[in-house]
């Protein structure tokens, strides 16, 4: 404040034109009026300091009026701005919402669409599901069918290799019909009918005319023996009896089956083996009991006369053809019956080498 009046002063003491002005207004003052000039002027020079003051105070007050004015102003505009901004966020935020309504929209018509399809896609995955079973099941049927025929083929081979190596027991056994007193012919066209479900087209032939080996099998010795018995007949039919016997054991090895009564081969001295528990060979009744007991030796009975009893030669000889009966059931044939050993036999090896036994 010093300094301003003290620039003030000096300013009216050098400036010419003040200091001129300030002489034409010169007002001469009384001496005893001097005083009371000075106090009028001191106190107005004080309320001319105080109204510097009050005037720089309220230049100030209005200078801090214009600044909070300006960025009252200033606020204005960033809030003018911010709506602006913000009416331009209310319309973006109006185009998202019609955009998102119409984007829900259009996911539903696709929701409604997948839907749709995947029950379209279950139906189709259940009837795909029905066709793979369809589709196993089919190949099962086909890999049966496969394996079934590859199974009658492996059928068809191993009766094959089985005719031909009983065909090879008929060469080596071979049985005849005796014709005349020199004369023997193989019997093709004999019990050609004796297949199951025709029993009565085939018709017993007396076993004296049969020969195995160009030996005849007689079953006379075996039922009535006396000193005046042929010696070499009975040898001769226990010879037969032992070809037999071991043409029924090769047989039944090829076709693999195992032989209700066991033979021991020993060729004019061959055994039978029954296994029943209980057995009366003495007696006339020749029924089987086919109750094993695995505490009990199997009987044997021989397929010779020399030096046995006639009635357990004559169960063997039954035992005997009850083996070949077992075989010709194997192969689905009906025997002849049970005191036609030879005729069984040879029925046995004709129906093994027929064409029928391979289709079947």
């Amino acid at each position: 404040m010093e300094n301003r009046e003290q620039a003030r002063d000096k300013t009216l003491i050098t400036d010419p034109k003040k200091i001129n002005a300030a002489h034409e207004n010169v007002q001469l003052i009384e001496w005893e009026d001097f005083d009371n000039e000075l106090a009028r002027l001191w106190s107005l020079t004080s309320a001319l300091k105080e109204a510097d003051e009050k005037k720089q105070s309220l230049r100030e007050k209005l200078q801090s009026l214009i600044q909070v004015k300006n960025e009252s102003l200033n606020k204005l505009n960033e809030l003018e701005e911010m709506r602006e901004r913000l009416e331009a966020r209310k319309v973006v935020m109006a185009n998202m919402s019609t955009r998102c309504r119409v984007a829900t929209e259009d996911a539903k018509k696709q929701e409604e669409m997948l839907s749709t399809e995947v029950r379209s896609l279950l139906v189709a995955g259940t009837s795909l599901s029905v066709a793979r079973k369809r589709l196993q099941e089919a190949n099962r049927l086909l890999t049966e069918e496969r394996d079934c025929v590859k199974l009658k083929n492996v059928q068809r081979k191993l009766r094959a290799r089985q005719q031909y190596m009983i065909s090879q027991v008929s060469l080596l056994y071979p049985v005849k019909i005796l014709v005349g007193p020199a004369q023997e012919q193989e019997l093709e066209s004999y019990s050609s009918s004796s297949r199951l479900g025709n029993p009565s087209a085939s018709k017993p032939v007396n076993q004296g005319l049969l020969t195995i080996l160009g030996l005849n099998l007689t079953l006379l010795p075996f039922t009535k023996m006396s000193f005046f018995t042929d010696k070499k007949e009975v040898q001769r039919s226990a010879t037969a009896l032992g070809y037999v016997a071991h043409a029924v054991s090769l047989i039944a090895s090829y076709l693999q089956v195992p032989l209700r009564y066991p033979l021991r081969l020993g060729g004019s001295r061959s055994y039978i083996n029954d296994h029943a528990s209980s057995i009366d060979p003495a007696s006339s009744d020749l029924s089987l009991d086919t109750t094993l007991s695995a505490n009990v030796k199997p009987a044997e009975f021989p397929l010779f006369l020399e030096g046995q009893d006639t009635t357990r030669a004559a169960y063997a000889v039954f035992l005997l053809n009850k083996d070949i009966e077992q075989l010709l059931n194997f192969i689905g044939v009906k025997s002849l019956g049970p005191r036609h050993v030879l005729a069984n036999l040879k029925e046995l090896l004709r129906s093994v080498q027929s064409s029928e036994y391979i289709d079947t």
